[in-house]
């Protein structure tokens, strides 16, 4: 059911000094930041040749990232992104097989103008796992 790995996401405190460093110390290309308000986010990607990296910074006083960086000041791998082919399916068979879906279960337009969907990190060995529609 899933597909490739389409991101790893990293919450930063500084997403200015996160960019910077992959930038810098480790020769990424670096996209410009854009803002989610719909998430509550705003989204950096850093290209790589097989995925991304994601990096979240908290966009407003009700950014669940903001919540994320109160625990793990430092900041620290979020989730990470798979890619499915057809997301209401994906979510279906996931809820008959009793994972949770998190929110409505409804799917929201994500960073990438796509349809994503997020897992309950406790069904899944503790990670928070995002499908986006490929």
């Amino acid at each position: 059911m899933i597909g490739r790995l389409n991101h790893v996401a990293i919450a930063v405190p500084d997403l200015d000094a996160a960019c910077e460093q992959y930038r810098g110390a480790l020769g990424a290309t670096v996209g410009a930041p854009q803002d989610e308000p719909d998430h509550g986010v705003t989204v950096v990607f850093v290209e790589l040749p097989n995925t991304k990296i994601e990096f979240l910074h908290p966009l407003g006083e009700n950014s669940p990232i903001a919540g994320f960086l109160e625990k793990n000041p430092a900041g620290g791998i979020h989730h990470i992104c798979y890619e499915v082919d057809d997301i209401l399916a994906a979510r279906d068979r996931l809820t008959t097989s009793g994972a949770r879906v998190l929110g409505d279960g409804e799917p929201k337009i994500g960073a990438h103008g796509k349809p994503v969907l997020f897992l309950h990190p406790k069904d899944f060995a503790g990670t928070l796992v995002e499908l986006e529609q490929a």
